[in-house]
């Protein structure tokens, strides 16, 4: 079944998941939540939490052994994995660029991106900072890898490709490397751009940049252990508060 699905608005329901990459190792365990469409939802936990995990049944790149992922009411099982995929963008931490050009990295060569598509989504994120100071300019050319770049430049490109493919669903991995304050200023101010009318899930590292979001769910070993906005959280003074005020730097004592 490999119809069009029409652009879904971007429900998203995870309705009593467990799941194990090899049938026995649970990763998650019995885990529900529900982000409303337009929302932006942030992930946080330690390594092994479950972030991942979450994304990947998202993205249909595994199935669960047991509950359901819903979108927009519909069990993404129903669909093939093209048709869940059409309309999510995802952005890494780490964007990958292709050899072309600035351009191309954005339409990805699909004939429905033009290239005043693809300009428009690289000024809206503010790409065109770095772009107009290049010899080429939108048509430099980019390597493999896009070395050439720096990191802060090739995320705002990816943040263009994302929002010249306009998905329902936006999944973010934010980045863990530590980018000096002016190129963050840059990438937050995108990051908006990106994230406006479009459902965001975040995989955050930096809780200092994730206190705008609508929900946050604080994983542990494949369970929620939390779930409520910045102030909530905070108020309840448990993981979610240790682990911000260890990041502040308020805090000798290790987080077990």
């Amino acid at each position: 079944n490999n119809k069009k699905v029409d652009r879904y608005r971007g429900k998203i329901k995870f309705d009593h998941i467990s799941f194990a990459y090899n049938d026995e190792d649970y990763v998650l365990h019995d885990v529900s939540f529900e982000i409303k469409e337009g929302q932006t939802a942030a992930f946080v936990g330690h390594t092994g939490s479950g972030k991942s995990s979450i994304m990947n049944l998202l993205f249909r790149f595994y199935d669960a052994q047991k509950g359901r992922v819903m979108i927009d009411g519909h069990n993404t099982r129903d669909w093939s994995r093209q048709q869940v995929r059409s309309h999510m963008g995802i952005v890494l931490q780490d964007p990958f660029l292709f050899s072309g050009t600035i351009i191309s990295n954005v339409t990805m060569n699909d004939p429905r991106i033009t290239r005043e598509a693809a300009i428009n989504a690289l000024n809206a994120v503010g790409a065109d900072r770095f772009i107009d100071k290049l010899p080429h300019t939108y048509d430099e050319l980019v390597t493999e890898g896009g070395t050439t770049f720096s990191l802060g430049e090739r995320q705002l490109i990816s943040f263009a490709r994302a929002l010249a493919f306009d998905p329902a669903i936006l999944i973010l991995d934010e980045a863990t490397a530590n980018i000096d304050t002016e190129t963050e200023n840059i990438i937050q101010k995108a990051l908006e751009v990106l994230k406006e009318g479009r459902t965001t899930l975040v995989i955050a590292h930096r809780l200092s940049t994730i206190q705008q979001a609508d929900m946050i769910f604080v994983l542990d070993h494949g369970t929620i252990k939390e779930q409520g906005n910045h102030d909530t959280l905070i108020d309840e003074k448990g993981l979610y508060y240790q682990m911000y005020q260890m990041q502040q730097g308020n805090v000798t004592a290790a987080v077990t």
